[in-house]
Parts: C-alpha cells; sequence; structure tokens
C-alpha cells in the first residue's frame, strides 16, 4: 500500500465524525449512522484506491451499511480489503456520551478475515502483555498474566467490558478475583484499543461484541503491538451457513491476530465524533468543525494523532472532488 493512503483514509473518517455529530444527544441513532454512511461513501469516492468492504457493519443495528462486497475507491490506486463501521457507537451518539469514533482499516487483497456481521468474542490487551492471554483460559487466570506482565496486582487492573446481561458471568468473575471494572454502553473498538495505551487506565478488554469492530480493533492492535483473539458466536443456522459460504468451516477455532489480519501492513483511521479516553469529540462553532483523529500504520509503527479545522461553508457536503 502506499503511504499516502493514510492521509486520504482520515479524510473520510473525519467526514463521517462531522456528519453524525450533528445528530449527538438527539436520539436518533438511525439518522445518525446513515448521515455517517452517506458521508463516508462520498469521500471514500474521492479516495485512489481499489477496495473492497470484506468486512462491514450494520445488520445488527438495523441500520443502513457498507456492505460486504461494496467496491470503494476511485477504481485505480492498490486493491485493498477494507474493514468499515461508519459510526461504531450508534447508540452512544444518539444519547451523547462516550467513546463514539468514525472508523475504518484497509490492509493489502486478501489479508483481512472476510466473514459475516455477527458477534464475536473477544479478548483482548495491549502491548505489554502480548503472548499472555488465553480465550480458552479462565478470566482469573488472564487477570492474573496481565498484572504480571504488567508488574501490578490483580486488585489494580481494570477490565473494560460491554454492559450486557450476556456479560454477567464475566463481570461476577473480575469481580471475584478482585480486579476492577469499567462498564460501557457501546463502542468496544474503542476499548479495545484504549488497551494500548497506559494513559486510558484500561488493561484488558473481556466479552462479545461485533465481530467487526473485531477485525477493526485487531488492525489498530497490530499498528500498536497488541493483541486481539476472537471466536465467531453465530446465533443460528442461518448465521452458521453464512459462515461456511464465506470458507470459514470451523466456528469454534480461535482466531488470532494473523487470521484477523494477515501480512506485514495495514492502516487503521478513526475519528471521535464525542469524546473519549483517547479522542476528542467534533465541535462546532459558526461555520467551522474541529476534528480529532488518530491513524496508524503497522508495516512503520507510525501512530499519528491529527486535529483538524474544517470551513463548512467552503466544504458544505464534506468534500472537494476537484
Amino acid at each position: 500500500m502506499e503511504r499516502s493512503l493514510s492521509m486520504e483514509l482520515v479524510r473520510v473518517t473525519e467526514a463521517a465524525a462531522l456528519a453524525s455529530a450533528r445528530w449527538m444527544g438527539r436520539g436518533k441513532k438511525e439518522e445518525a449512522d446513515d448521515a455517517a454512511t452517506t458521508a463516508m461513501r462520498d469521500v471514500f469516492d474521492t479516495v485512489p484506491m481499489k477496495g473492497t468492504v470484506v468486512i462491514g457493519e450494520g445488520e445488527m443495528d438495523e441500520a443502513p451499511m457498507l456492505y460486504i462486497g461494496e467496491k470503494l475507491g476511485t477504481g485505480y490506486g492498490p486493491r485493498v480489503d477494507v474493514a468499515v463501521d461508519p459510526l461504531e457507537g450508534t447508540n452512544i451518539v444518539a444519547a451523547g456520551t462516550w467513546n463514539a469514533l468514525a472508523v475504518l482499516a484497509v490492509a493489502d487483497h486478501g489479508n483481512l478475515l472476510h466473514a459475516p456481521d455477527m458477534y464475536m468474542d473477544k479478548i483482548a490487551v495491549g502491548p505489554s502483555a502480548v503472548g499472555k492471554i488465553d480465550i480458552n483460559a479462565s478470566v482469573l487466570d488472564n487477570l492474573k498474566a496481565v498484572a504480571e506482565a504488567k508488574g501490578k496486582e490483580i486488585e489494580d487492573c481494570v477490565a473494560v467490558i460491554l454492559d450486557r446481561k450476556r456479560h454477567e458471568k464475566i463481570i461476577e468473575e473480575v469481580r471475584s478475583a478482585g480486579a476492577r471494572i469499567k462498564l460501557i454502553s457501546d463502542g468496544d473498538v474503542a476499548a479495545a484499543i484504549n488497551t494500548a495505551f497506559d494513559d486510558t487506565g484500561v488493561d484488558i478488554l473481556f466479552g462479545s461484541g461485533g465481530a467487526p469492530e473485531g477485525v477493526l480493533a485487531a488492525v489498530a492492535l497490530k499498528c500498536l503491538g497488541g493483541e486481539i483473539q476472537g471466536k465467531l458466536l453465530p446465533q443460528n443456522d442461518e448465521e452458521l451457513a453464512r459462515c461456511q459460504q464465506m470458507g470459514i468451516e470451523d466456528v469454534s477455532r480461535v482466531l488470532y491476530m494473523e487470521d484477523l489480519v494477515k501480512g506485514e501492513d495495514a492502516i487503521f483511521a478513526a475519528t471521535g465524533v464525542t469524546d473519549g479516553e483517547l479522542l476528542k469529540g467534533v465541535r462546532f462553532k459558526g461555520t467551522s468543525g474541529t476534528t480529532q483523529s488518530v491513524v496508524m500504520r503497522a508495516k512503520s509503527g507510525t501512530v499519528r494523532f491529527i486535529d483538524g479545522k474544517h470551513s463548512l461553508k467552503k466544504k458544505p457536503d464534506l468534500v472537494i472532488r476537484a
């Protein structure tokens, strides 16, 4: 992939963030997601690449989506796989709470997991605990391993978990082990990324969430030197059949980093829609809007934080094609 693609992808996430942020706190998640998706498509049309969505998001939220198999880009340039979530945290934006992102990832063709939009069990950590976790091990054993790797006591560790009824057992096991918990309403891509930054105060992610978010998090953690493991969780025969149609015969097998994102190169980009531990959300004033984004490349290990100020008068539809 070409190095210049990194900044082109930031333009895509910035546009999606600016469009969806207008809906913050207004209780309309579908409208917010539709705004992000439309803006993302419009800017993707200007990016010099031959992209194909191999894992997308939307069916679970009953929202418009960039669908699996959709072609993105101008049709010339590098041939890449795309994982995308125009608005990671539709409920977050609707409620005006923390850690909504516009997010995407690309890798060379054939290097991202090609899987249906369904649930995935996940465990994720930052660089200091790579090689220490095991999704098949107990919560206690994983907490012990992470605590030892980070030079902490278990009671000093913080696990981030989606606040869902299906996670009651995990939550109880973390509490019984003596560790602390940060429950989140939505947004496990941001949560997984936060494990790689000490100043976020998060040490490990447990629990199930969307498979697209798992692939997106895997690309980010590959760039950051972290680790995520996953297992697909088909909920019915239809989802199981879709896995098999995509070449995934054994849905019970553990998906490691190399299964989720192959090769040495991949790019991850995200722009904050609402405030979070890592990125500020969109701010509007008059005819301008400000954004904060992060873009990372696995091949170089470069991580850039980018502050943008956008003239909404000169660029009202968030894209200039000429």
